[in-house]
């Protein structure tokens, strides 16, 4: 096994779960990173599984939550909602993804500048956003209706073009359509678990074929990375949201977006 590519792996891990709950796409981040690192991994499945990682962050933050949704949802119509809600917005994503899985993999994610461009883009839309004077009408995530999470998960499906942000479009799509941002932040988490869990289990079927041991080896250590880094991330970002708002997460976007862009055509 090469040392330097799990060195790769290790940094690669770290930025994963540094960027995948904030809206500023990780996926960009990683591919780019990644170009940037020489790494090539098989399929571009190291990309994806990695995730799983930082949705198990997610749930040990949130696992009395779960646990509280898990035993009242036989009995509780408040959380029996709640899940639906959840079900519903992961609903367009899988359908689309299964669909499109081949040419956002061969296509889009082999496309440096489609990243850049999207990462600038959305940086303006999400500075823009943020500065709105929006009045927000949902602010508890239990009390989203199902009409409203559908359409978050409608947006979601923006983020199969790298450089998106998955978090991003849910984020920006449901403070357009009248939640508050704590609570944005909040059910983009929720929704990160089934969408990113299912994105794992079918880009895993696809390519386990093609997967060796020394692939099992850097995706290992990527994965804990993503695991310990989105850690921090998942127990801090609502209160610095609350805080600042989205406004550092576009600026950032804006930089790294325009930074790609010149670099590539310096280099063409």
């Amino acid at each position: 096994m090469d040392t330097l590519q799990l060195f790769d792996a290790f940094v690669l891990g770290l930025i994963e779960g540094l960027t995948e709950f904030i809206p500023v796409s990780s996926t960009g981040h990683l591919i780019l990173a990644g170009q940037l690192l020489g790494f090539h991994s098989t399929g571009n499945t190291f990309e994806v599984l990695i995730q799983l990682g930082a949705v198990l962050a997610v749930l040990s933050v949130y696992f009395g939550k779960l646990w509280h949704l898990l035993v009242t949802l036989p009995s509780d119509p408040k959380s029996r909602r709640f899940v639906t809600g959840i079900l519903l917005a992961f609903l367009p994503a899988a359908v689309i993804g299964a669909i499109a899985h081949d040419f956002i993999k061969g296509v889009l994610f082999e496309t440096p500048m489609v990243i850049c461009v999207a990462l600038l883009i959305g940086g303006f839309i999400l500075l823009a956003i943020d500065r709105m004077p929006l009045n927000p009408r949902y602010r508890d995530i239990e009390e989203y209706p199902l009409s409203l999470c559908f359409k978050i998960g409608l947006i979601q499906c923006l983020a199969m073009i790298p450089g998106t942000s998955r978090s991003g479009a849910t984020i920006a799509g449901a403070l357009l359509l009248g939640t508050d941002k704590r609570s944005a932040a909040e059910f983009s988490f929720f929704l990160a678990m089934p969408t990113m869990a299912g994105a794992f289990a079918y880009d895993l079927y696809k390519n386990w074929s093609l997967l060796s041991v020394d692939d099992a080896a850097t995706i290992g250590i990527g994965f804990v990375m993503a695991f310990l880094s989105a850690l921090v991330v998942v127990r801090s970002l609502l209160g610095f949201v609350s805080k600042y708002g989205f406004a550092p997460f576009a600026w950032w976007r804006i930089a790294v977006g325009a930074i790609g862009i010149g670099v590539i055509l310096a280099y063409r």
